[in-house]
Order: structure tokens, then sequence, then C-alpha cells
């Protein structure tokens, strides 16, 4: 089972952004500081989740339970409710739904703040990448 931990920051709202993705499997974390696309937070933490999915593709841990944890409310309701109004998510939430079929079994959960201090110091750290 992989447990994996999300988080965006953004300077502005919109403006440049930064991705910080904890993989957290078999004792032992893999740490990535990934810079984004200029937008909003929201648009950020979308962003996140779908480099999260494209990477664990990529290295074939589709088959895996993952866990996948985010602070993010906005990002969390949507992937729940499989269903946005809001035109600026929709292209994510696309391309989120065509990666999602290719996982065994993934569940995306909300967590406080508190309890992704990881992600989130990876997340600023690619900020200050793209900055």
């Amino acid at each position: 089972m992989l447990k994996v931990y999300i988080d965006a920051s953004t300077k502005g709202n919109p403006g440049p952004s930064g991705g910080g993705i904890l993989i957290v499997a078999d004792q032992q974390q893999e740490q990535l500081s990934i810079p984004l696309s200029f937008g909003s937070n929201h648009q950020a933490e979308f962003e996140v989740f779908l480099k999260t999915l494209e990477i664990l593709k990529n290295r074939q841990m589709t088959e895996e339970i993952i866990l996948c944890y985010s602070d993010s409310k906005v990002l969390v309701s949507t992937i729940d409710k499989n269903h946005t109004n809001n035109k600026d998510f929709l292209p994510y939430l696309e391309k989120i739904q065509s990666l999602l079929k290719d996982f065994s079994l993934l569940i995306l959960q909300w967590v406080p703040e508190s309890k992704n201090k990881g992600a989130d110091n990876l997340a600023r750290q690619a900020l200050q990448k793209n900055l």
C-alpha cells in the first residue's frame, strides 16, 4: 500500500505555483517538488493531483492500493462528486477521470493542513524554484 500526500502553494491568486508530493511506501519516503503552471491555488491543487497520477502511472504503480491525502476540500469534494460547475477545473477533472480508470484502487481523502506539513514544505520549495 502506498500513502501519498499532496499539496500546492501559490504566490498571489492567481500566480506562479509549486506542488509537493510525498510518497510513503515500505518505511521509505520519496519527496518531489514540482513547479506548476500560473493559476489559482485551487487550480494548482488539481494540477498537483494530476501530476501525481501521471507519475504513479509512469512508474507502473497502478495496481497498488493507494491512499492519497490532500488538504484541499475543493479538490477532494470535486473528485468525490466526479463533477464540477467551475469551468476552470473542468479540464483538470476530465484528465483526472481519464487517468483514474487505470488505477485498481486509489482513494483521495481530505486531511487537515496540520497532517500535511511534509507535502506543504515540498510545495513551498517548488514555488521558490518557480519564482
